[in-house]
Parts: structure tokens; C-alpha cells; sequence
């Protein structure tokens, strides 16, 4: 009798369960800074909260599809109507159905680094190779690189997936490398989950109207502050998203969040408020934190910071175990183009921006 461990298809085994360790730390212990996961540090606005109320009272009925948030979300990207829409469990749920309607095992997924995690953790669980095509670090200033990312495109690429803004540099690519690399023809997904702190001027969502290969994903995880809610969705043309939505588990968003969705999405002056609060609080850390010699702060478009402290002598691996005596939970970072000092925040509360900034002064000895 064969053991059950030759029953699992091979690109599967030994991947293990993914588990977010500061995020655990975290909720062990409420009394710790959380400036490490690009979550939004103001809670739902009262419109919001309302919703949730409302439609926690209906608990006990399945969802419907969508079609209320779906049309919403339609009219605010000006695309033809619900069926440009498919919403997920997150953006995270929406590439797993993204990547299984595409990939075979052994197939491509051209990936521009460093970038989201999510992208080689559904791929792999696939069977894909990630084709990882790094960014390029010069004058201390995060570039992308299109002619690489066509480079890399070979006729086992499968899916192509760009970040704009690209987490965790922070930085958007040139317009008019999207459409180069939408005139491939690959499946091309656009990851806008940061998009809302430059506003919607920024997305390339127009492409899905000329390029049926182009799928545009966000989030509510991030600029509308419903991490824990679990709500993100793709645009594309109406004949992709049909396709793409054949990999829905059913009901897979639930009542509350879908009419919580809905509410964040009409509640303009609440998303106004939490970027203007972001986009300030980027500002002041980014002037604080510039007199430091030989400390680099990466531009940013959304609600991290990238650094690289290489220069200074010290690591990011000490700057965050520093930050922690200060009961602030930071992002660590892989030692990258030839420096050890890489290491993000998240942008916290008011007190919190404050707690870092002197944290970090004083760990580069610049606070008296």
C-alpha cells in the first residue's frame, strides 16, 4: 500500500501553511506598534460600521453575486457595467483564481522584484516557475525595468504581473511601458492595490478597454482601511472576467464585507480623509528622516517606506531590532544590490509616525 505522501501532487509537497509571523506577534500583543504590514492604522468610518451592522443581522442568508458592489465598482473605473467586475476574498483569493485559469505546471510567471509575496506563493502552489526580474537600484532611486520584463518572456511565459505602485518600493512605472508590455498579448495583471493614495488618475484601468489580456486587481485592504474585512477584486473585459470567474468558489465574499465594500465605496470623504492623513504622514517621515547621512528614504505613492541604511554602517536588521526595545514592530527586508540596510515601515497613527522617527534618529545617533 502506497504512503499518502506519494498521493500529493509533486510541485506541492513540502510547501508549508503561510503564516505571517509579525503579524501573529502582533495580535499576542496589543501593546506593540504594528508599522509592518501596510495596514491602514484608521479604523472603518462610521458609514462603514453601519454597514457591517446592518448586514451582520443577516448573517444567516447566503450572499448574492454581487451585482450592487460589482456595478459600483463599474461605474467608478467607467467600464461597461458588473461584468467587467469579480470580486475575491481579498486581492490575495483574486490572483489564486487569476493564476489557476492560466497555469499549467512548469509554466512561466514573469515577476518584477522585489514585489508582493502573494504572487510566488500562488504560482508555485501551481506548479509555475517564477521568473523574478529585479528592479534597477541606481542613484539610491528604485527604477523599473520593462526592457528586462520583455526580455524575460519566453513561450512558457503564462502571466505577467507588474505592481503599480510597486510594494515596497513605493514608485509607479511610465505609462507607456504598460501598453508595451500589453501589446505581448500575455496575460498581463496590474496590481493597483495602492493605487487610491495618488487617486484612480493613476491606474491604467483604460487598458482593459483595448487590451482583453490586461486585468486590473485592487484592494480595500489598504487606502479604505478593511484589511480584516477581506475584499478585492479584478477588472477586465467582460469575456475574460466570465472565464476567470469559473474558478469562484461560490459565495466566496461574504454578506458583510460585499456591503461594507459597498459602503467604503460611497463614502468618498472618509477615503479623502485617510489618504490626505497618509499621504502627510509619508511627508513628515520622509523630511524627518532625510538628515540621517548615508540613509536612504525610497520616494513613496503609498503607505510604506522603503529604506536602505546600508551606507551608514548598520544593518536593517539592527535598526528593527532597536525599533522593537521601542515596542514598534517594523518590515525586514533580503540584503539586496550589494547592501544589508533594507528595511520598510508602515505608516502608523500620528503617535506612532512620531515613536519612529525618534526611534530611528536616535538609533543613528541624530537625537540629542
Amino acid at each position: 500500500m502506497k504512503k499518502i505522501e506519494e498521493y500529493y501532487a509533486p510541485w506541492v509537497k513540502g510547501i508549508p501553511m503561510y503564516i505571517s509571523d509579525h503579524i501573529e506577534k502582533a495580535w499576542r500583543d496589543p501593546s506593540l506598534h504594528r508599522m509592518m504590514s501596510n495596514e491602514n492604522p484608521l479604523p472603518p468610518s462610521d458609514k462603514v460600521l453601519e454597514a457591517m451592522v446592518k448586514y451582520a443581522k443577516m448573517a444567516n442568508r447566503y450572499p448574492d453575486q454581487g451585482l450592487v458592489v460589482r456595478s459600483k465598482i463599474a461605474e467608478m473605473n467607467n467600464v461597461d457595467g458588473p461584468g467587467n467586475v469579480m470580486i475575491g476574498n481579498g486581492s490575495s483569493e483574486v490572483y489564486d483564481n487569476i493564476f489557476r485559469m492560466f497555469l499549467q505546471p512548469g509554466e512561466e510567471v514573469i515577476q518584477h522584484t522585489p514585489c508582493f509575496g502573494i504572487y510566488g506563493l500562488r504560482g508555485t502552489l501551481l506548479g509555475a516557475k517564477m521568473v523574478s526580474v529585479p528592479m534597477i537600484y541606481k542613484d539610491h532611486l528604485m527604477h523599473y525595468d520593462p526592457d528586462a520584463i520583455i526580455a524575460a518572456i519566453t513561450d512558457k511565459t503564462k502571466i505577467i504581473v507588474v505592481a503599480n505602485p510597486n510594494n515596497p518600493t513605493g514608485n509607479f512605472m511610465d505609462a507607456k511601458h504598460f501598453i508595451t508590455i500589453a501589446e505581448t498579448g500575455i496575460p498581463f495583471v496590474i496590481d493597483e492595490a495602492y493605487v487610491e493614495y495618488a487617486g484612480l488618475g493613476m491606474s491604467q484601468v483604460q487598458l482593459t478597454k483595448k487590451y482583453k489580456n490586461v486585468l486590473i486587481t485592487r484592494t480595500l485592504s489598504k487606502a479604505y482601511g478593511l484589511a480584516g474585512m477581506r475584499f478585492g477584486y479584478t477588472i477586465a473585459d467582460k469575456e475574460v472576467i466570465d472565464q476567470i470567474a469559473g474558478s469562484l468558489l461560490p459565495w466566496n465574499v461574504g454578506t458583510i464585507p460585499m456591503w461594507a465594500a459597498l459602503a467604503a465605496f460611497e463614502d468618498t470623504e472618509g477615503l479623502a480623509e485617510r489618504v490626505k492623513f497618509n499621504n502627510d504622514a509619508v511627508d513628515f517621515i520622509t523630511e524627518s528622516l532625510s538628515v540621517i547621512p548615508g540613509f536612504y528614504v525610497m520616494p513613496s505613492k503609498a503607505n510604506y517606506i522603503l529604506f536602505d541604511c546600508g551606507e551608514t554602517g548598520k544593518t536593517g536588521k539592527e535598526v528593527l531590532a532597536f525599533a522593537e526595545t521601542r515596542g514598534i514592530i517594523l518590515r525586514g527586508e533580503s540584503k539586496k544590490y550589494g547592501s544589508d540596510g533594507w528595511f520598510r515601515v508602515t505608516v502608523g497613527t500620528a503617535e506612532e509616525n512620531k515613536l519612529f522617527v525618534d526611534t530611528v534618529l536616535e538609533f543613528f545617533g541624530m537625537k540629542k
